[in-house]
Parts: C-alpha cells; structure tokens; sequence
C-alpha cells in the first residue's frame, strides 16, 4: 500500500454513468475512532469498506444515464452504495471494515458494479518545519516561506503608540 494513499472523509467520489461529469464527496459514517492526515484527529476519518448506503455529501452525480426517463432525458441519480471492491486488504479496523484507497471502487445499484471511483483521495500535505530543516534547499516552498517571513521581521517597523 505504500504507494497508495488511504481513502478519508471529504474524498471526493465520481460516477462513470453520471450525464455531466459530476462528483460527490465522501463522508465516513462507518466509524468515528480511526483518523489519518489529521494532526488533531477531528476531521479526517478513515474510510473503509463499511461506507455503505447513502454515504455522500449530496448522494447525487445529477442525472443518471442507466434511467432514461423515456422522453430522451434521465432520471435524476439518487446514489446508495451497495459495495466497495479494491480495499487494502491487510488491515481492520475496529469497524470490522477494510481501508479504501484511491483505487477502490464502489457499486450502485443502478450501475454496474465499480461504477464508483475515488477522484481525490480527501488527504492534504501540510509542510513541516523538520522537513524545511531535513531539506534546506532554495527550492523548498517551507524554506521559501520561513525566509520570507523572517526578512518581512528584520525589515518590518517598530510600531510606536
């Protein structure tokens, strides 16, 4: 799984029979213990193979081309997750559930199955400063900012009140 990345709340999740090409983002409802890119544990939970049913922000990809609705449009898509396949398979969670990766795929019912794919995994970057210290080189967007910041101080005038 190392060059995978694991699967969190607000990843957003796309649908190959959706008329535009609409997307939804993910919401973890399966369990609330198990955090990943999240410093402060509170945002990020991981998804796994449990987010089953209406597990979607919206639980819509707008109109749907698996329901024509007999005068040359279609339905409006109403998305209920009956699956996932493309787990990583070597963990459990507390859940009994299995983490999704960015190569996991989901099932509806008026898809195919793995009609659901993982369009942004929901994971962000967030420099650090050892990293700035375990890289110093020009080019490190890290370094750039704490230099900046440090010139914008030595340059700055004293405020008098």
């Amino acid at each position: 799984m190392s060059s995978k990345h694991i699967v969190v709340q607000g990843a957003t999740i796309k649908c190959d029979f959706s008329v535009e090409p609409k997307t939804d983002k993910l919401k973890v409802k399966s369990q609330s213990k198990h955090y990943a890119n999240d410093k402060d544990g509170s945002e990020k939970l991981i998804a796994t193979d449990k987010e089953i049913g209406q597990t979607l922000e919206k639980n819509t990809f707008g109109k749907c081309k698996k329901q024509p609705n007999g005068s040359g449009d279609f339905l409006v898509c109403q998305c209920v997750v009956q699956k996932w396949s493309n787990f990583y398979e070597k963990v459990t969670l507390s859940n009994k559930g299995k983490i999704l990766t960015e190569d996991s795929k989901g099932t509806c019912p008026m898809g195919a199955p793995d009609c659901l794919s993982v369009v942004k995994h929901g994971q962000t970057g967030e420099p650090t400063s050892k990293q700035a210290k375990d890289n110093p080189n020009k080019d490190n967007p890290v370094n750039n900012t704490q230099k900046a910041m440090e010139k914008a101080e030595q340059n700055s005038a004293p405020v008098v009140e």
